[in-house]
């Protein structure tokens, strides 16, 4: 079954080390964005996945490709064209200093897109299950209208549809937010939310904003689920990652699912973490990853959760991790032993 993935993609670059924009002299250069790290995360665990973007027709957008490629995700669905590549800045927090992102994606090839260049009956013509998350409404309005049209033709084709919720409070506030998602829940099969993604994109009160106890409020985290089923009747699995922040380099993950009205919940991972960044798309793909093979509910949260904190391990946006990397991560103290 053939997963299409759509967002926008962006130039990441990063100071050197633990370095700050303003004093570093060197950026290391890569490729990224939520929706193509899933993608590409899909992609190494052996499934058919493609993304759909606009990229800027130069060398750029060819380098953001090629990226793609290299991964084995399937780029024929990206469309040429635009101003620019949109860029962000990541910057490595340390200790008690967090880490940051500064956004450089006015103006990009994809926010200047129009609704009218995507044309569903085609884009998803082959395609079994269509994957986006709220960034990618929040970056215009026509893209919102893009959206719009794309789950009116999934359901109408019945192509199963998942929501990694996303919120970023740089991107719009919550009022805008909750506006938009009212309209596009209803089409959704499967939601991911995390921390402030419930009342942010929701309005559902799930969670205080305190990352330091975040898994002591799994019973929040529960009710919120149920009320995301209660709310939109379509969506019938929802699942969430729960995190237990001690400082940038230790914490705690663990991560629940709520199927058929049951719950199940992972072993918590003590986790240190060399950088933190996608470990949620990589999260979104291991639970695709487990649909798509059809493990039962347990199985499949625990695999989410242990390619989630795999990705805290590996340096840039993509989680380049194998099935039997994450299978061994699944099991107590075996990601550390030596592999020979």
């Amino acid at each position: 079954m053939k997963v299409l993935t759509f967002g926008e993609m962006m130039l990441r670059l990063k100071p050197s080390g633990f370095e700050r924009i303003q004093q570093t002299n060197n950026f290391e250069a890569a490729y990224g964005g939520a929706e193509a790290n899933v993608a590409v995360s899909l992609a190494q665990l052996g499934h058919d996945s493609a993304f759909l973007t606009k990229l800027p027709d130069n060398p750029l957008g060819e380098a953001a490709i090629g990226s793609l490629r290299k991964y084995g995700v399937d780029t024929n669905y990206v469309l040429r064209g635009g101003p620019r590549l949109g860029m962000y800045f990541f910057e490595k927090g340390n200790g008690a200093r967090s880490t940051g992102v500064v956004y450089d994606r006015a103006g990009s090839s994809t926010a200047t897109a129009k609704a009218s260049e995507f044309n569903w009956e085609t884009l998803l013509k082959d395609i079994g299950i269509f994957y986006f998350s709220g960034i990618t409404p929040s970056i215009s309005k026509e893209l919102e209208n893009a959206l719009k049209a794309a789950l009116d033709y999934c359901k109408a084709k019945q192509i199963k549809v998942v929501c990694d919720l996303n919120y970023r409070g740089k991107m719009w506030k919550p009022e805008q937010a909750q506006k938009v998602m009212a309209e596009l829940m209803p089409f959704v099969d499967v939601c991911i939310a995390n921390d402030e993604d419930f009342e942010a994109m929701l309005g559902i009160r799930a969670f205080d904003g305190d990352l330091s106890h975040g898994i002591d409020q799994k019973q929040d985290f529960l009710k919120g689920m149920q009320e995301v089923t209660k709310r939109y009747p379509n969506c019938k699995v929802v699942a969430s990652v729960l995190r237990n922040i001690n400082s940038v380099e230790q914490s705690d993950w663990m991560a629940i699912l709520y199927q058929n009205e049951s719950f199940y919940e992972t072993p918590t991972h003590n986790i240190n973490v060399m950088e933190g960044v996608a470990a949620g798309d990589a999260f979104g793909a291991g639970l695709l990853h487990a649909m798509l093979n059809k493990l039962d509910p347990q199985e499949s949260i625990e695999f989410a959760i242990a390619a989630s904190v795999l990705k805290l391990s590996i340096s840039g946006d993509y989680n380049l991790v194998t099935e039997t990397e994450i299978r061994a991560a699944m099991q107590k103290g075996s990601n550390a032993r030596l592999s020979r």
